[in-house]
């Protein structure tokens, strides 16, 4: 909008002007081809769709959140019996002498065959509290996620952001090219009718010159920011088409955004559940200084396996209780358990100073929104002046009250304006989504994307209680 506005306004100043009726037909086809390609235009919700899909840090991030849930199956081992099978075989040659001197010898062929059953029945509630730990890292985990997901969506928002203004200051840039060398044109022929001295079309041809320097960087920035969208969205970017703010999801006042972002955001939510992981260590470091019981029950069969030759084959079979309390470690249960408690207190420094830190973005987010919005307003007004006041300045060189200069620098007032009505406009899209990023609401349920939404509860419920198996739920 910003383009098709700017060219527009350029279209009549040179119309009026006496120049570039051919500069205005092709304007004006080029608005009619951007109105065309509208119909296949990719639009923000689709490329945060794509993004949320296929961003490689996002899917590794869910990888690590499937191998976290993975530890609860592991802290449920320790309600499972443990069964071992052993088998062994092999030669022994023997060599007995006995009390009257006689001399026994055999060459033995034993092998035993066993298995071992092992049931803990109390371990100082050390399992009890490994699940719980387990489960607790699982919705820490999750929270962490949901906060990587954020910082994508956001990385995608400002990636398509960039390539639109980018965009838009090339083509800003390209017509002020286009106006820069119908002036010098026109300065060249009144330098050759005298109406003009050769300053007017040096300055002329400067001024051409810095254009095509600002335009050479204005298509080195899109070319940057094109590889930047196509590494966080996934794609090369195509036609893009004005990006929207999300204001209809932002809280109404700042007090809402600072309560919704302490209370809401996925790094402090994520901190709070490893606080209540370090405490449970604790307890879990305490369970070493209680005793232990547990029962064995064990059966096997063994042949050729006495070497004083007395049997030739033994069947086994026994079952045990063991009930085992600790006296004196040499003081590590005690280290590990003060440790554990250090931990924890550090763990609760960290909330503290996570919740500090998403109250000064709430903040932030919160104070560059509200300015991005005046921003706005003051730029339009900008371009608005700056366009009169060029089609005046024109009006008034062609009447002879003006020289040369004085319509170039209102061009490059006009061009500037125009940039940063661009920025403006960017930085307030951005913003938006930064604020609901802030407060924790940038997700795909919020935004209502066109994908489904990534439940890693679906796994977590997958392998909870599975007691076998190599496979992951996906076949890997």
């Amino acid at each position: 909008m910003i383009g098709r506005a700017a060219r527009a306004g350029r279209v009549m100043t040179r119309h009026r002007s006496g120049v570039g009726p051919v500069l205005a037909t092709w304007t004006t086809l080029a608005l009619c081809c951007a109105l065309s390609s509208a119909a296949w235009a990719e639009a923000l919700p689709e490329a945060l769709a794509k993004a949320y899909q296929t961003n490689p840090q996002l899917n590794a991030e869910r990888a690590r959140q499937r191998a976290t849930d993975e530890n609860v199956p592991q802290a449920l081992a320790g309600y499972r019996p443990q069964i071992v099978a052993s088998l062994s075989a092999g030669l022994q040659s023997v060599r007995n002498l006995l009390p009257d001197n006689t001399i026994q010898t055999a060459n033995l062929k034993p092998w035993v065959i066993g298995v071992t059953v092992t049931q803990t029945l109390f371990n100082g509630f050390r399992t009890a509290n490994n699940v719980r730990a387990a489960e607790l890292q699982v919705q820490s985990g999750r929270e962490a996620l949901r906060n990587v997901g954020q910082g994508v969506l956001l990385d995608a928002v400002t990636a398509y952001t960039n390539v639109l203004a980018n965009q838009s200051l090339v083509e800003a840039q390209r017509s002020n090219v286009a106006f820069l060398r119908e002036t010098l044109a026109v300065t060249q022929r009144r330098l050759n009718a005298g109406d003009v001295t050769p300053t007017d079309s040096a300055q002329a041809e400067a001024r051409l010159n810095r254009g095509l320097s600002d335009l050479n960087a204005a298509e080195v920035a899109l070319a940057v920011s094109q590889a930047m969208y196509a590494q966080v969205i996934g794609n090369a970017p195509s036609q893009l088409r004005p990006a929207e703010v999300v204001d209809r999801y932002l809280p109404k006042s700042r007090e809402d955004a600072l309560t919704m972002a302490i209370r809401q955001h996925p790094a402090v939510m994520a901190a709070s559940f490893d606080v209540d992981v370090a405490s449970t260590n604790i307890r879990v470091a305490e369970g070493a200084l209680l005793p232990s019981a547990s029962i064995q029950g064990s059966a096997s069969k063994s042949r050729n396996n006495d070497p004083t030759l007395g049997t030739f084959a033994e069947d086994q079979a026994s079952i045990v209780a063991n009930v085992t309390a600790p006296i004196y470690d040499g003081g590590q249960a005690a280290a590990q358990t003060r440790q554990a408690k250090e931990i924890t207190a550090q763990s609760r420094l960290v909330l503290d100073q996570v919740r500090n830190q998403a109250r000064t973005a709430a903040v932030s987010a919160w104070v560059a929104n509200e300015g991005a919005k005046i921003a706005v307003s003051a730029s339009e007004s900008e371009v608005k002046a700056a366009t009169v006041a060029l089609q005046g300045v024109q009006r008034e060189a062609a009447g002879g009250q003006r020289t040369t200069v004085d319509v170039l620098n209102s061009q490059a007032d006009l061009i500037q304006a125009k940039a940063r009505l661009i920025g403006a406009l960017r930085d307030r899209v951005i913003a938006s989504y930064t604020l609901l990023s802030a407060v924790g609401h940038l997700d795909v349920k919020t935004l209502s994307l066109n994908t489904p939404d990534y439940l890693p509860e679906v796994h977590y419920q997958q392998v909870r209680d599975a007691w076998h198996g190599l496979r992951t739920p996906s076949g890997q």
